[in-house]
């Protein structure tokens, strides 16, 4: 955006640099969502929900009959209707309270009990696969070894292989950009201490 600024300013700012300040804290920050805004207004401090949302159920981790886990949201009315027919309890659905996320919400024990035992006696292929007809979203919580082995991951080279002069060949993240014209590549490792000093003090020198 800067540069998009610098080459489109009207008058004399046009062709201008700036400076652009952005602490580690900055991002971290954005996680915490709307906290400061509700503290602000309501004077209401966030609680400790765990993977669950304050807003709607459905909404958890649930571990699987192979010992995996999976994420299920269902943020929209519709999804939690597919959802809570899907684990074999569309009664819950007629109820006066489910009718909207904040008050499923207030029940969350009861929805987590009828997904979470479903799921827990599937395998999460199982658990994915039907979700997937039911037009309910799900999604597998991977572990190291997932995320190495995923076909998206490893078509896109999101992780790379770098040799390392002590320990050979090592999977380790890819630059985190594609750029077209100059796509740019992990080198090594890590450098050995002072394992450069020769070569930038003489180009110094020079």
């Amino acid at each position: 955006m800067a540069l998009f600024a610098r080459d489109n300013a009207p008058g004399a700012e046009r062709g201008r640099g700036q400076v652009i300040d952005m602490s580690l804290l900055e991002p971290i920050l954005a996680a915490v969502g709307p906290g400061p805004t509700v503290y602000d207004q309501l004077g209401e401090i966030g609680t400790r929900n765990g993977n669950r949302s304050s807003n709607n159920a459905p909404r958890n981790t649930y571990r699987t009959k192979d010992g995996r886990w999976v994420a299920v949201s269902t943020s929209a009315q519709k999804v939690a209707e597919r959802v809570m027919e899907l684990v074999g309890h569309p009664e819950v659905v007629a109820e006066p309270w489910f009718a909207t996320g904040a008050q499923r919400a207030e029940h969350a024990d009861l929805l987590d009990a009828h997904v979470g035992d479903w799921i827990a006696a599937r395998t999460r292929d199982e658990v994915s696969e039907a979700f997937a007809a039911a037009g309910a979203a799900v999604a597998p919580i991977y572990d190291a070894s997932d995320i190495v082995s995923d076909p998206h991951v490893r078509a896109t080279e999101m992780i790379t292989t770098v040799e390392d002069p002590d320990l050979g060949p090592i999977a380790m993240h890819n630059v985190m950009w594609r750029m077209s014209g100059t796509p740019g590549s992990i080198r090594f490792t890590g450098r050995a201490l002072g394992a450069d000093t020769d070569r930038i003090r003489s180009e110094f020198a020079a």
